[in-house]
């Protein structure tokens, strides 16, 4: 059990610093929501509310939703198409290293991303625009990045079953990313959207991953917020994914 958990530990180890050396795939993850928050703050002000919070509060659980996936869903059908076809799966699944092993890898090592981008958008939207977070709220905060981000990581093993070239992964990953972006309460208030469309949102677990994360940064929420209904939708999509890779997923070239 050790041998099994020091190999776990080494490959995401691994898997992290191949992710620090890859310009675009910080880029998109680390900097880009960043900037969205920043910009976000200054289109739409950051004044204080009737309980002294910051609007600023209102906009980090849609940018920390944006992180999350890009972290997971984006990232690892990128990267992992892009392994396949150059022939690098291929090798993997010829060494003693349990496939499961590196799978797994891939998964925690987007959880740790995950992590990472939660207390850097929440100290960076602290030191910079004065947001709060919800003090009872952080368990349920915990708890949604946890089933967030290994269910997004699993969706995005999933869709490299679809893929059918690396060329093809940057381009089918981003459409049929960015549209739910804007219609599940990430870029844009979902008050601000017509009711049909959040009706079709409501059946994606983006939306529900960003309302699961504004129950914690809700500045009027009194006690602990438990978004179990979220939790729940983003659980079966992961386990839908989780189906869809087992049976789709390839360690070999399509070409």
């Amino acid at each position: 059990m050790s041998s099994v958990a020091g190999r776990l530990r080494r490959q995401v180890l691994f898997d992290l610093l191949i992710f620090r050396r890859n310009p675009a795939s910080t880029f998109f993850t680390v900097i880009l929501p960043l900037i969205f928050l920043v910009i976000f703050t200054s289109i739409f002000g950051n004044e204080t509310l009737a309980n002294g919070a910051k609007v600023a509060t209102l906009y980090v659980p849609g940018i920390l939703a944006l992180a999350i996936i890009s972290a997971t869903t984006v990232n690892l059908a990128i990267t992992m198409t892009a392994r396949r076809e150059r022939g690098i799966l291929k090798r993997v699944r010829g060494t003693p290293m349990p496939p499961w092993v590196f799978v797994a890898s891939q998964a925690v090592a987007g959880f740790a991303l995950s992590v990472l981008m939660t207390v850097l958008i929440t100290f960076v939207g602290w030191l910079l625009f004065g947001v709060t977070l919800n003090g009872p709220g952080i368990p349920s905060l915990i708890i949604s990045v946890l089933i967030g981000a290994m269910s997004f990581a699993v969706m995005g093993l999933a869709l490299t079953a679809i893929i059918p070239s690396e060329e093809a992964a940057p381009a089918v990953t981003n459409a049929l990313m960015l549209p739910l972006y804007f219609i599940s309460d990430v870029f844009i208030p979902g008050d601000q959207i017509p009711d049909w469309v959040q009706t079709v949102a409501d059946l994606f677990p983006v939306k529900h991953l960003s309302l699961a994360l504004q129950e914690s940064f809700d500045p009027f929420a009194e006690g602990a917020p438990w978004p179990w209904e979220n939790w729940l939708v983003i659980a079966v999509w992961g386990a839908v994914a989780a189906l869809v890779a087992i049976r789709g997923f390839r360690w070999t070239p399509r070409r």
